[in-house]
């Protein structure tokens, strides 16, 4: 009797998932949601429309006032800074900027958040100035209120950049990096915070260059805005925030 033997080829991983699929039902096993072009569509519609891919420049808000859309508040029972909107012909966005000032002591932070927004994971950048050659601040996240936030901040001084989490009012730092800065008046901070499978990370640019990578979990969703650390003066300008929309492929998933 003969036999006639053959050599069986491994079964590609995708043709198993997708066997399994079928057999147990694609949509408690199929790891990947798929959107038709026209969910597509609507979906980025509403992200585009419902208020959270914003930028602020501060070019139509009263001078000497608070921005509006925008709240003060500081992590401990420090003095509050004063923020408000001054004409500036040489910022990035003229004709206006947005000015802090704080007195309170090191350890001391505060916040001037965007209202009535709040981002699970955002991309965030803003430029920066001190007048007086002096400060520290930057920008803020995943905000529940003015005593728990991530906070991204510049040391022009120090040339250094740091990444904290302001838990109940108390800074711990995540890392630091130091930093050369350009030779501008204007500098560039941009903070954006993602995630891979199950691991969520903080990153920071200062003036175009990757500085800090951090991965964290400890803070997600909540609001953005601006911030001062310790006795600090700090213009800002060209605010922006933009929304990682979805985790779901921009095409569908390829037949195999």
């Amino acid at each position: 009797m003969w036999f006639i033997t053959r050599q069986l080829q491994p079964i590609p991983s995708v043709l198993l998932l997708v066997s399994l699929g079928w057999l147990m039902g694609a949509s408690s096993s199929y790891g990947v949601q798929t959107e038709t072009h026209e969910e597509k569509a609507s979906n980025l519609k509403q992200q585009a429309t419902g208020g959270l891919f914003q930028k602020w420049t501060f070019d139509q808000d009263r001078i000497d006032a608070l921005p509006d859309g925008f709240e003060p508040g500081v992590s401990d029972d420090g003095p509050p800074a004063t923020w408000a909107v001054l004409a500036s012909p040489n910022a990035p966005s003229p004709p206006n900027v947005v000015a802090g000032s704080s007195n309170c002591a090191q350890g001391c932070y505060q916040v001037l958040m965007a209202k009535e927004l709040e981002y699970e994971y955002p991309d965030l950048s803003v430029r920066f100035h001190t007048p007086d050659g002096a400060g520290v601040g930057g920008l803020i996240l995943g905000a529940r209120d003015a005593k728990n936030f991530y906070a991204a901040v510049v040391d022009p001084v120090l040339r250094k950049a740091q990444l904290l989490r302001i838990s109940d009012g108390r800074g711990t730092p995540l890392a630091q990096a130091p930093v050369i800065l350009k030779q501008v008046e204007w500098h560039s901070l941009r903070v954006q915070r993602n995630t891979i499978i199950s691991k969520d990370f903080l990153e920071v640019y200062v003036d175009g260059t990757l500085i800090l990578s951090v991965e964290d979990q400890a803070l997600g969703l909540g609001q953005v805005g601006l911030v001062l650390a310790g006795k600090s003066a700090m213009h800002f300008d060209s605010f922006h925030a933009v929304p990682l929309f979805s985790h779901r492929p921009l095409s569908s998933p390829p037949a195999y």
